[in-house]
């Protein structure tokens, strides 16, 4: 049976923690591919002046740019409205019955389990790996598979806040997606 990794998210803009993580559990768990994923619609509000959920998914094909067993999945995007991830993952084991899908988050998304959408069925259907991030908890009564990563105190919100105000953000963020950034002119207002 294949083995894969989801990693949701806003990806407003993805960032090398994003792909720190990615990397770390494909390795950690030997899965055949982890498929990053934006939500089409995250269930808490975007800003105005936020990509859109198809900018979003082109910068997550840039910052993956071939990386072995990584990959940008459209399905959230493509399916539009609110992504909760009973619903995505429901309809993925429909779709690809042969897969067992492995749901990956942060430490501040352990914090908050308690109050996903349908997480009492979620669990059942869908094994949740956590990984540890600075300033978080990570503590559940949920099942969850713990993965030991190096850490990195970054988020989209710290590299949207430094575009916003003419400040650097080399190095957090794939070049080409700061390009991107650049010319589509996001994050600016």
């Amino acid at each position: 049976m294949k083995r894969i990794g989801l990693l949701g998210g806003t990806f407003n803009p993805p960032h090398i923690g994003h792909l720190i993580i990615a990397n770390e559990v494909k390795h950690a768990l030997n899965l055949d591919e982890v498929r990053l994923m934006p939500a089409s619609i995250p269930p808490h509000k975007l800003n105005p002046s936020d990509a859109s959920p198809e900018q979003r998914l082109e910068m997550v094909k840039l910052s993956i740019n071939g990386a072995d067993g990584l990959t940008a999945f459209s399905f959230e995007v493509d399916r539009g409205g609110v992504s909760y991830t009973y619903d995505t993952v429901a309809a993925l084991r429909s779709e690809e019955p042969d897969i067992q899908f492995h749901f990956i988050i942060g430490g501040d998304m352990i914090d908050m389990l308690p109050s996903w959408h349908r997480i009492e069925d979620l669990v059942k259907i869908v094994t949740f790996v956590g990984v540890g991030r600075p300033g978080t908890i990570g503590t559940t009564s949920f099942p969850v598979q713990m993965v030991e990563i190096p850490q990195i105190d970054l988020s989209s919100t710290v590299i949207r806040h430094r575009i916003q105000k003419g400040g650097t953000v080399a190095f957090l963020l794939p070049a080409a997606v700061e390009r991107y950034i650049r010319e589509e002119g996001l994050y600016v207002d």
